[in-house]
């Protein structure tokens, strides 16, 4: 899959959070770790922390190269670490056509998701899956599903205007 480098429009992957809304979705995390019995450690945190602040996509060795507060880089487990449990826990996703992660725009924990990617400027976009219930298709089949990621590409409304 190719993206394109530039775009007509300037609008492109402008979701993420800082301040106050980076804040609380972050304490929002920490709870949820909390009811669940597990740790929100430092690494997790600032794998969660860059991701929130990105609101794309973002590729595994980008977040390694962000990850320090003084510019160091991490030692990539401690980041693939971190994002295996945020991805377990239902904070992350891991979006496979295009090998990066995003933070979970839905705050319920493990589910179903999809996302809508642009092919042109890489906006991406979670949504409700509504009535596709993959995982009550596959219990009924006698599977137990893990997690599911459905990924639809295509243009987003500003690439697909004439």
């Amino acid at each position: 899959m190719v993206m394109s480098l530039a775009c007509a429009h300037s609008e492109a992957g402008a979701h993420g959070l800082g301040g106050a809304a980076l804040q609380t979705a972050l304490d929002r995390a920490e709870r949820r770790c909390v009811e669940t019995g597990e740790r929100l450690t430092a690494p997790r945190r600032r794998v969660l922390e860059l991701l929130l602040q990105a609101g794309q996509p973002i590729k595994a060795y980008d977040l390694i190269a962000a990850f320090g507060a003084d510019g160091e880089a991490a030692k990539p487990p401690t980041v693939y670490r971190a994002l295996d449990f945020l991805e377990r826990s239902g904070m992350a996703h891991r979006i496979a056509s295009i090998s990066a992660y995003v933070a979970c725009a839905r705050d319920e924990g493990a589910h179903a998701a999809a996302f809508l990617i642009c092919d042109c400027c890489g906006d991406t976009r979670e949504i409700e899956t509504g009535a596709l219930d993959l995982t009550e298709s596959a219990t009924s089949r006698g599977y137990v599903l893990d997690r599911v990621t459905i990924e639809a590409h295509g243009r987003c409304p500003a690439c697909a205007a004439p």
